[in-house]
């Protein structure tokens, strides 16, 4: 059996660290073959001492300094987005793992699917922000892109072995966040403490925000969009607290497949490094004896703006969707840095899309454009909220 050599966009978050847990529980499977990182260099130089890559990039180009100083010559260290777009360009790895936060995400991934690699995809907006632009690079150079989402990793499962015209629609699960019941008028008292505190996943705290204005369920919407060719109308979102039902597909006789498990990340990070096999894992299984009742709600568009202004951007297309999550990004930095109260998450990017013109045109420089005058939009439009 050939080792699989894996390279892991953003090591030092959730989705990277549970990545190499899942690496550390299949020696004869897979080894690293490169890590990079934004400017934890702390607990990348301790991943670097126990994964021994071949090389280490570090974005933050002060903190790759430092990286290099302590490493004292053990891993070559790239720095900075160049370095990091070099070492993908000249490391020979069968799977990179895309989890970088946010926007950052985009150009590694491309250059990524540009180098014929399979890309295990953790970071949604690079989809969101660039879906046509990203999908058409994986049909030109015959790679494939796997998701990480547990949501879309459920609908694949759900698809094998089945034709996508016998499709009816996907049904996107959420857990509803911490706010689910709360009633949206106490929205403006929220605290950072409160929306970092997510009753069933442990995540980034940029994620952790997202699921709970429901955003991270929009920027699904899109991202299924793209990776399953239907439109938004085949694609819904249900409240699922639980979380024990990662996603469902109905298909045209009616019949409705699930994927189910208990939430852990290693599981749909495991199932795309061994795509499309399946191994023996540890991960804790599901006792329906004692799991009861599952519940599934209607989202309220009303209370969750965020999920409503998300299928708005894909309705719109082009460059609205970049809008849109440069929009959420900034908002949910202010909000993390207490500039700004939870409940202006919404409204600060309903007022982009409103007010920032976007393109049809969907190419590299247009989305770069969109992302650069939003987040110069928001941070004028910011300091008039409060």
């Amino acid at each position: 059996m050939k080792i699989k050599t894996i390279g892991i966009l953003g090591s030092t978050g959730s989705i990277g660290e549970s990545s190499l847990e899942v690496i550390r529980n299949f020696p004869d499977r897979f080894r690293v073959g490169f890590l990079a990182a934004n400017r934890n260099v702390e607990l990348l130089r301790k991943q670097v001492e126990q994964f021994r890559p071949r090389s280490v990039a570090v974005l933050d180009e002060s903190a790759a300094s430092h990286l290099k100083r302590v490493t004292n010559g053990a891993v070559h260290v790239a720095a900075g987005e160049d370095g990091l777009l070099e070492l993908i360009e000249r490391e020979n790895v069968d799977v990179i793992i895309s989890s970088f936060v946010g926007f950052a995400g985009l150009n590694p991934t491309i250059r990524a699917i540009e180098k014929g690699k399979t890309v295990a995809l953790a970071n949604k907006e690079t989809l969101v922000v660039a879906g046509e632009l990203i999908t058409k690079l994986v049909r030109e150079h015959g790679t494939t892109l796997l998701p990480i989402d547990s949501e879309h990793s459920a609908i694949i499962q759900c698809l094998a072995g089945e034709k996508t015209e016998s499709i009816s629609r996907l049904i996107l699960t959420a857990s509803g966040g911490p706010f689910l019941h709360l009633p949206k008028e106490e929205f403006d008292n929220v605290t950072v403490e409160q929306a970092l505190r997510h009753p069933k996943w442990k995540m980034g705290n940029k994620i952790t925000i997202d699921s709970a204005t429901l955003m991270n369920k929009g920027l699904e919407v899109i991202e299924a969009h793209w990776l399953f060719n239907l439109p938004p109308d085949k694609i819904e979102v249900l409240i699922h607290p639980q979380s024990i039902i990662h996603s469902m597909v109905e298909f045209v006789d009616g019949s409705v497949k699930a994927q189910m498990s208990l939430p852990d990340m290693k599981l749909p990070i495991q199932y795309s490094l061994t795509y499309p096999d399946r191994v023996e894992s540890a991960c804790q299984r599901i006792d329906f004896s004692e799991l009861g009742a599952m519940e599934f709600v209607k989202p309220d568009l009303e209370k969750f703006e965020c999920l409503a202004l998300a299928y708005r951007a894909l309705s719109m297309g082009g460059t609205a969707p970049a809008i849109l999550n440069a929009a959420n990004e900034v908002a949910v930095e202010l909000f993390l840095a207490r500039k700004i109260r939870f409940s202006h998450i919404p409204a600060v990017v309903r007022k982009a899309l409103a007010e920032v013109s976007h393109l049809l045109s969907c190419d590299l420089p247009s989305i770069v454009e969109a992302d650069r005058k939003t987040r110069a939009y928001v941070r004028t439009l910011a300091p008039h909220l409060n």
